[in-house]
């Protein structure tokens, strides 16, 4: 499968979008004239998985690994966040790249297990499932497709262990697309919603404990099996939390609401919406009241008015 070229000025990404039979010529291993070279300038988005695996590593909790190790970033204007690896300070290497190679490598994030594969997630504004393309990425400083060895892009994403990170990384894309795909029908993402999108999908410990809390239990009837099972496995609660923004940002409910305490919300949100127009209303009335006084001291002036 291959689909037309469309050049990216600047960019090492091969303007040639393939399929996983796709045959690449490549290998990576020490010793490489170039060995090291792609991690001494890094520009590494993370996926949600990809932080629960390196949290888990480092021993830490979620909230702590993204404040010491990445920082956020837009994926869009106004859009909503993704997060990407933080480099070393003052300068542009990975914080975890050795001189024998990556020090977490069992647990490194899915771009640098898909290197020098590109992967290419779309989704149509009329398709309720993304379709998956690859393309190859060519670097002037990178030796590896120098060396004959090949491999389909099928058989090197097995041999990566990249199979299982896209898995668990699909329904955090489907979010993306789908916010991206609906464009102007969905409209720019409240802070709030930003915020919620943020915590849900990478500070998964945080999401854990809003999960847990008793506002959330008595909003979403969830069943107790279900609920412990959430609490005791993160891959499990990042699975959860994709299905909670689906439902809170584009309405598609699966999580079985407290019609009660839903009626309540919906009460309280609507009688903050009337305060916010009544005191919206209110400022302009005294602007307007304001501008009249102006007015009329300028006609008892007769025409005369400065102001500073």
């Amino acid at each position: 499968m291959s689909k037309p070229e469309v050049a990216i000025p600047g960019s090492p990404v091969v303007p040639k979008m393939v399929g996983p039979e796709h045959v690449i010529q490549f290998s990576c291993h020490k010793g490489i004239g170039c060995w090291n070279a792609c991690c001494s300038n890094i520009d590494i988005s993370l996926t949600p998985y990809d932080i629960i695996r390196m949290k888990k590593r480092l021993g830490i909790s979620s909230t702590e690994f993204l404040r010491e190790y990445t920082v956020p970033h837009e994926m869009e204007k106004d859009g909503i966040a993704g997060v990407k690896f933080r480099p070393v300070d003052n300068g542009t290497a990975c914080r975890f790249m050795k001189a024998e190679g990556c020090s977490v490598y069992e647990d490194r994030p899915t771009a640098c297990r898909y290197y020098p594969v590109a992967l290419l997630s779309m989704r149509k504004q009329d398709e309720y499932t993304d379709t998956e393309s690859y393309a190859l990425v060519k670097e002037d400083h990178c030796k590896g497709h120098e060396v004959a060895r090949r491999v389909t892009i099928a058989d090197y994403r097995k041999e990566q262990g990249v199979e299982e990170y896209d898995e668990l990384a699909r329904g955090w894309r489907q979010l993306i697309l789908k916010k991206k795909s609906a464009g102007p029908a969905i409209g720019a993402p409240s802070l709030k919603s930003r915020q919620l999108f943020f915590m849900a999908c990478y500070d998964i410990d945080t999401f854990h404990d809003f999960v847990e809390s008793e506002a959330f239990g008595k909003l979403f009837k969830l069943p107790a099996e279900e609920k412990a099972m959430l609490m005791a496995d993160d891959v499990e609660l990042m699975q959860f939390a994709f299905r909670f923004l689906k439902q809170v940002l584009f309405g598609e409910n699966t999580i079985a609401l407290d019609e009660a305490a839903a009626k309540e919300r919906v009460e309280k949100w609507r009688a903050r919406q009337m305060q916010i127009e009544r005191e919206a209303a209110e400022r302009l009335a005294k602007l307007e009241e304001g501008m009249y006084e102006d007015t009329d001291e300028c006609v008892e002036n007769e025409g005369s008015c400065s102001r500073d």
